[in-house]
């Protein structure tokens, strides 16, 4: 994995750290973070097994599916837009369909940056994650544009 790192790297061009841990404090089972003060990807390499062994069966093609979550977050640590976008986040004054756009916006930069940089990963493969890693926050936009239109 330290080697789809480095490559990963190189390839996107940014300054920042990543670090391979392997999960979470507290149990939450996401693949990896970026943390935007710390400039720092955190890739949790046991949770990223999981994920895999869950969406395909098995860990044959754990070390892609590694490199598709790590270009997702350096996804996050290349959109210019995200300062902006976590700003408006956390402005208590905006509503809640705008906040989950907003997220969904955030995690669809991400993913479309992440498309970009590892173009030879298999397009269904790719769809797969992305479908599995946006499912919550499509239902959630969705939900409130209804909310919005029944108000």
């Amino acid at each position: 994995m330290n080697q789809i790192v480095d490559q990963m790297l190189q390839r996107a061009g940014l300054d920042i750290t990543v670090r391979l841990e392997p999960r979470l404090e507290g149990g939450r089972l996401i693949g990896g973070k970026y943390g935007m003060i710390s400039k720092t990807v955190t890739m949790y390499t046991e949770v990223i097994e999981e994920q895999c062994l869950q969406m395909f069966g098995s860990l044959e093609q754990v070390e892609t599916y590694f490199a598709v979550v790590l270009a997702h977050e350096l996804g996050h640590a290349a959109d210019t837009h995200l300062s902006f976008l976590c700003e408006e986040l956390e402005d208590a004054a905006i509503s809640a369909e705008r906040r989950t756009r907003v997220a969904l916006q955030i995690e669809e930069n991400a993913w479309n940056y992440a498309l970009a940089l590892v173009p030879e990963v298999d397009a269904v493969f790719f769809s797969t994650v992305i479908d599995e890693s946006l499912v919550a926050y499509r239902m959630q936009a969705q939900e409130a544009a209804a909310e919005v239109a029944t108000a």
